[in-house]
């Protein structure tokens, strides 16, 4: 077991005449702060938390001082040894007496003298001391109830982790999310459903329902730590749809992260360099009309500074196409290297952070962001070097398809001929029922034939999200009176995002998107040459190198799996399908889908879909977003089979 790496505990009283370093253990009376919120930015309602780390993490990787296990490299998880926090102290009663009888302190220790700055009169910007609190709006002996889900005060470092347990949290936090997503997907679906029988008459937010769902189930990650620097499971460059997905609403005595949207008129963003405004004194038109003080989140970050503390930075960016319109991306760490009070621009006090990232960490998410919208717009003029064409499937798809390769001289997917949809052998459309449809006119509804062959409810929302896997989907097609603007013709409309086949150095060839694809959307269609058993046995006879559905992964399955969050949930079974016995030759002709990597923890999955024939034999692969993809991340599959050296199926290199 590796050795206890001292952490400060940051509710100790520091004493002036000790350095910062050793503040920490010069008063043993352990202090308790009262719930600190973050900065609020404008036109952002508040929201609940969604964390990212385990409420009983197995193995166990954190770092505090004394109070919490290390793991280093070669120690065995088991073998930790955990020491309990004594609980129920006496303070606890009079949280805000003590509270304001450390401001005091602070402020004799570390103020040097008062200063006017306009009509108002400030601390020494160097004093670093908590602002003076008027006599009368002093509280003292107030009595503070213990809420239930009450975290620990416990600041904690996670440190020295392996590959096997970056894989374990990563995989963690993908599929807590995962469920999030489509527990928000299924809550809008069943609140519109309700709205169109008069259930229901105002229009409730999906995230805050499926947030609060999984804060009663006790799903939700990250509530009995308060993490210090990175959070496992989570990378630079993660994007979020929703504040409350990454927001605490407990109180921490530093700040630990703040998010950067804009919302205030005073910040300077240049991505490395930040200044960053203080919270407060903003009218309900985010117009700052007051002075800021410091306390709050203002006050936290002030300690975060005297203590040297990594702050997470979170950027909020406007993205058409967005739930919100909005996304946020996990940009790394800074430190603040300095805080003053100013003036700002509408001439009022406001506190400001100057942060700056730390380096040797990988590419801001923002950077990337701006820097794909850029390419959506004149690709060209951005990168000038690389692109070998400029639509691969010759004007077969909806949108083209880029070929990018700026590492070698490899220019292979042109030589395909592209494959926009699967090609089935002519008797797979006269094996599968009498072809009959819906007779919907101005669109399917609940009731119609097609929503019973799905077993009573489509696997669509109005939104073209995918609500629930299925082991096959019918959807609309020839048979069917509806438009092609029904919402059960999903898959046929080929693509709606602009992708680029683009070639890497660990994976060979790979797709990217260069659009942010939500989880749960459409991506394409997995398309090759369909052959029979007999066919596939004489064309594998001079080696193997076919696709075979039947060895995909029952992803689907995952998503829209409601058992932790629904006792009576039950997994579709209907309609079922038969074993898949035929093979897909992708040598000759193929589409974009061929060209995705293989990955035992990916982020997109196979759906079966029939729609142009109902023979249950032979489905059609249809590709959907497990998670949120940023742009220029990617895709991968679960193959079932791949290639011991390379992690990619032979056909793919």
């Amino acid at each position: 077991m590796g050795s206890l790496i001292p952490f400060q505990d940051l509710n100790l009283l520091p004493d002036p005449a000790t350095s910062p370093s050793t503040a920490a253990t010069a008063i043993t009376p352990a202090l308790i702060f009262p719930k600190i919120e973050p900065k609020l930015e404008p036109f952002d309602a508040p929201t609940l938390p969604l964390q990212s780390f385990p409420q009983n993490p197995s193995p166990n990787f954190f770092v505090n001082s004394g109070q919490l296990p290390f793991v280093g490299p070669g120690s065995n998880p088991n073998d930790t040894v955990f020491s309990q926090t004594p609980e129920g102290s006496p303070e606890e009663n009079n949280v805000y007496s003590e509270y304001y009888r450390i401001s005091e302190l602070f402020r004799t220790a570390f103020s040097k003298r008062m200063e006017n700055l306009g009509n108002i009169e400030v601390l020494d910007p160097d004093s670093r001391a908590i602002v003076p609190v008027p006599e009368e709006t002093r509280i003292s002996n107030v009595v503070v109830s213990r809420r239930r889900d009450q975290r620990s005060s416990e600041l904690v470092r996670v440190t020295d982790l392996t590959i096997d347990h970056v894989r374990y949290f990563r995989d963690l936090v993908r599929r807590t999310r995962m469920l999030y997503d489509a527990l928000r997907i299924f809550s809008m679906m069943e609140e519109e459903k309700r709205r169109e029988v008069g259930l229901i008459t105002r229009r409730s937010r999906g995230d805050l329902r499926a947030a609060k769902l999984m804060k009663d189930r006790g799903l939700w990650l990250n509530r009995d730590k308060r993490i210090v620097g990175s959070i496992p499971g989570i990378n630079i460059g993660d994007l979020f749809l929703f504040r409350m997905e990454f927001r605490s609403s407990n109180g921490e005595p530093i700040a630990t992260s703040i998010i950067v949207s804009g919302g205030y008129e005073d910040d300077q963003d240049e991505g490395d360099v930040l200044i960053y405004t203080g919270h407060g004194g903003q009218d309900k038109f985010s117009r700052q009309c007051d002075h800021q003080k410091l306390e709050g989140g203002n006050l936290a970050l002030e300690r975060s500074m005297h203590y040297g503390i990594e702050v997470r930075v979170i950027r909020g960016i406007k993205y058409e196409g967005s739930v919100t319109g909005k996304v946020y991306v996990y940009d790394g760490l800074y430190k603040i290297h300095d805080s003053w009070f100013d003036v700002g621009k509408s001439g009022f006090g406001v506190y400001k952070y100057k942060l700056l990232r730390n380096e040797g960490q990988a590419e801001m998410g923002s950077a990337i962001l701006r820097f794909a919208e850029n390419l959506r717009v004149s690709p060209l003029t951005v990168r000038p070097v690389g692109y070998l064409c400029d639509d691969i499937s010759t004007k077969k798809e909806n949108v083209p398809v880029f070929l990018f390769n700026d590492i070698d001289g490899d220019n292979e997917p042109m030589y395909y001929e592209y494959l926009p949809r699967t090609v089935f052998p002519l008797h797979a459309y006269n094996l599968g029922g009498n072809g009959s449809g819906c007779d919907c006119v101005a669109g399917c509804t609940d009731d119609c034939v097609c929503a019973q062959r799905n077993g009573g409810e489509f696997a669509y929302d109005q939104n073209g999200f995918l609500l629930r896997g299925k082991p096959v989907i019918f959807e609309c097609g020839s048979f069917c009176r509806c438009p092609p603007t029904c919402r059960n013709r999903l898959t046929q409309k080929g693509l709606r995002n602009r992708f680029e086949v683009f070639r890497s150095r660990e994976t060979g060839w790979g797709v990217r998107s260069l659009d942010l694809i939500q989880a749960g959307a459409f991506i394409c269609e997995y398309a090759g040459v369909v052959l029979t058993r007999e066919q596939a046995a004489l064309f594998s006879m001079n080696g193997d190198t076919l696709i075979y559905p039947n060895r995909f992964t029952d992803r689907w399955a995952e998503w829209g799996d409601l058992s932790k969050v629904y006792s009576d949930y039950v997994r579709p079974m209907h309609p079922s399908i038969p074993p898949l016995d035929f093979a897909m030759d992708v040598s000759r002709m193929r589409n974009l889908a061929c060209y995705m990597s293989h990955s035992s923890c990916p982020n997109v999955l196979v759906q079966f879909v029939l729609y142009d024939h109902h023979n249950l034999l032979f489905p059609r692969l249809m590709l959907f977003a497990m998670e949120n993809i940023p742009p220029l991340r990617e895709l991968s599959l679960d193959y079932g089979v791949a290639d011991e050296w390379t992690g990619k199926l032979p056909i793919c290199n």
